[in-house]
């Protein structure tokens, strides 16, 4: 054990030495402005907020604002649960650009979530006689048009949209600010696409995904963390219930009787590539069967072998209240916002990983009603590890539960490009030796940034060979 961990402790070092060294060469281009405090809009905005921020959202304003106010770049990911209210902490850091005459751009991965957040932005900057502007994939070419120039004039101060944001037709007047929501759904030339449209912009990356510390300094070493836990007041708690397969027709009379009562439920089946028609084809019996028992409730159904347009369209139905109960496959896992959603019933729960789990309970409990996630399971086996997970309902917590089930390898919002070669290093167990690998790797970047002191060449070597 203690070779293996003399082996960990290079192989951490070395990847610290290239994170930490990310991080400086991105923070030293200088940029352009240093965003100055005026606190008009903020602090318009914060008078106007219908409800008091929490600790954790004040923490991470501050945090941001000062990373605004500096003369480097701002780099930094906010990192929350589900529901512990990002948006609205992404909102003052806009606020604090436009205060200095540039532009903030807010990125989401799908039409919906941009279509959501342009809908939130909006209710929160109507007091302040703001509105931002959505560049959409459902606008008409003329209206494309007609956002694209009022972006590139600058009248559009605040601009959400998806992919179509990067574009090259999109150029901005001065892009101040980029807020990237789900950074993970993005691919890294994605990113610093929508980095480049500006001159120095200051950029946020948000993400939904919870995980241990240890591993965020390892995974995104290269970024400043804020992190959120505690749920804005006002939330109703979730209550989640496993049960074996034998109470099905009970689990679906409790469904009946809520969605007659005018709340709306999920009913969410896993689909693993391997076995995908028979999954989507059991979630395609299952909303024909629904359909026939909730009679008169609407049933609709989404899987990922729809085109998008269509499953887009179902999804906004059951937004906007059309559709009762919502028959899923794993696509509607991020995101949509549907406050009068109160019951997720999850079939076959045992076969999702449970950071996944949490992610669909995090779907109902939006609004003020108490609502309920039922975990479904035929297999006795699965009954005691579905359990501990009802009993948990940080999702920091969870993702460590996680990590130790699965490893890393499977961690949701791990980095895409594969860039974690560890042989020897555990990231679960040696989260110690994470803390001082990254501490020497400061130091040593602090006296030599680019390694070329002779005492370094040996670690520069073993770098260069490691990561190409």
């Amino acid at each position: 054990e203690e070779g293996r961990r003399r082996l960990a402790f290079d192989e951490l070092i070395d990847l610290q030495l290239i994170v930490i060294r990310a991080r400086l060469l991105a923070k030293r281009a200088l940029k352009e402005v240093r965003f100055v405090v005026k606190k008009e809009l903020t602090t318009a905005l914060k008078g106007a907020l219908p409800f008091e921020l929490t600790r954790g959202q004040k923490r991470a304003i501050r945090e941001i604002t000062d990373d605004m106010a500096a003369s480097e770049h701002m780099h930094r990911l906010l990192m929350g649960d589900v529901g512990t209210g990002k948006t609205v902490v992404a909102l003052f850091a806009m606020l604090l650009a436009v205060e200095n005459d540039h532009q903030a751009a807010f990125m989401a991965p799908t039409e919906l979530l941009a279509e959501q957040h342009a809908a939130t932005l909006a209710r929160l900057t109507a007091p302040l006689g703001l509105v931002p502007e959505g560049l959409l994939g459902r606008l008409s070419a003329g209206e494309k048009t007609a956002v694209r120039r009022r972006i590139a004039q600058g009248g559009a101060r605040i601009i959400v949209g998806t992919h179509a944001l990067i574009e090259g037709t999109t150029a901005f007047h001065r892009l101040g600010l980029v807020v990237i929501d789900e950074q993970h759904r993005f691919g890294v030339e994605q990113r610093a696409a929508l980095i480049e449209k500006g001159r120095t912009p200051d950029v946020l990356l948000l993400s939904a995904t919870p995980i241990p510390r240890t591993l965020a300094l390892t995974l995104y070493g290269d970024l400043d963390l804020s992190v959120l836990t505690e749920r804005p007041a006002g939330r109703g708690p979730v209550a989640t219930g496993v049960r074996a397969g034998a109470e099905r027709q009970r689990v679906f009379a409790f469904l009946k009787e809520q969605a007659l009562a005018g709340r709306q439920a999920y009913v969410v089946y896993p689909v693993i590539e391997e076995s995908e028609r028979l999954d989507v084809r059991a979630a395609s019996t299952m909303a024909a069967e629904l359909g026939r028992r909730l009679a008169p409730v609407t049933v609709g159904l989404v899987h990922g072998r729809m085109k998008a347009e269509e499953r887009d369209r179902v999804m906004r139905a059951f937004r906007d209240g059309g559709v009762g109960v919502l028959v899923a496959t794993t696509v509607v896992e991020v995101g949509i916002d549907v406050p009068n959603a109160t019951v997720m019933v999850i079939e076959h729960a045992e076969r999702f990983g449970l950071a996944h789990l949490h992610q669909l309970r995090g779907r109902v409990g939006r609004g003020s009603e108490a609502s309920h996630c039922i975990l479904l399971t035929d297999e006795g086996a699965a009954l005691s590890r579905l359990r501990r997970f009802a009993r948990v309902t940080d999702g920091f917590r969870i993702a460590e539960l996680d990590l130790k089930e699965r490893g890393v390898g499977e961690l949701a919002g791990a980095r895409q490009s594969g860039g974690l070669v560890l042989r020897f290093a555990d990231l679960v167990r040696d989260g110690d030796l994470t803390e001082t690998a990254r501490r020497v790797a400061a130091r040593i970047l602090e006296t030599d940034p680019t390694l070329s002191a002779p005492e370094h060449e040996t670690l520069r070597k073993r770098i260069e060979r490691r990561y190409e």
